[in-house]
């Protein structure tokens, strides 16, 4: 086995801190929101997109066009959220998506090999689980941070209220039966 010397010791340590570097910018550079969205790139409406089943499952249509259109109206419904939190929150949250991104930590972090539009539900599952009970406090906050928007752009959806029994809001100057 060959040692390593100083200067090749030198060498990867720079490359190495390069690499980071280089992923750090690459983690924190601001998208352009996706067409029709306001918060969200095209990344990560594609994450959005993908841990949408994992955290709904069960409430989603069966039919593959209606699950489709459910799944793209929540993503949506999940932007307009995001548009309206703070500056700083929504700095946090486009650092996470921007970090889930990039192949290597998304494997890291996240342990899905394949990009986002790609993950099975069983894949998607299984990393919010883990973000759920991890050890580290921003992996839970993630995970509460994610699943509740989710959870709040779906039944803030009057197409989900049916499946719920939710008759909707009652209109001003109507009496509840």
């Amino acid at each position: 086995m060959a040692r390593l010397s100083r200067r090749g010791f030198l060498a990867v340590g720079l490359g190495s801190a390069a690499i980071l570097a280089a992923a750090g910018w690459w983690a924190t550079r601001p998208g352009r929101p996706a067409e029709g969205l306001k918060a969200l790139d095209a990344d990560a409406a594609a994450f959005v997109a993908a841990i949408v089943p994992a955290v709904l499952a069960g409430t989603l249509p069966a039919d593959a066009d209606a699950r489709a259109g459910a799944i793209r109206d929540t993503v949506a419904a999940f932007d307009r959220a995001v548009s309206g939190l703070t500056p700083a929150v929504q700095s946090e949250l486009g650092q996470l998506f921007s970090l889930v991104g990039i192949a290597p930590a998304r494997r890291l972090i996240a342990g899905v090999s394949r990009p986002w539009h790609e993950a099975s539900v069983e894949e998607v599952d299984t990393f919010l689980s883990s973000w759920r009970t991890g050890r580290l406090d921003l992996m839970r906050a993630g995970y509460q941070a994610l699943t509740q928007l989710v959870i709040a752009a779906w039944y803030g959806n009057p197409a989900a209220w049916a499946a719920i029994g939710y008759p909707g809001a009652p209109t001003l100057g109507e009496r509840p039966a």
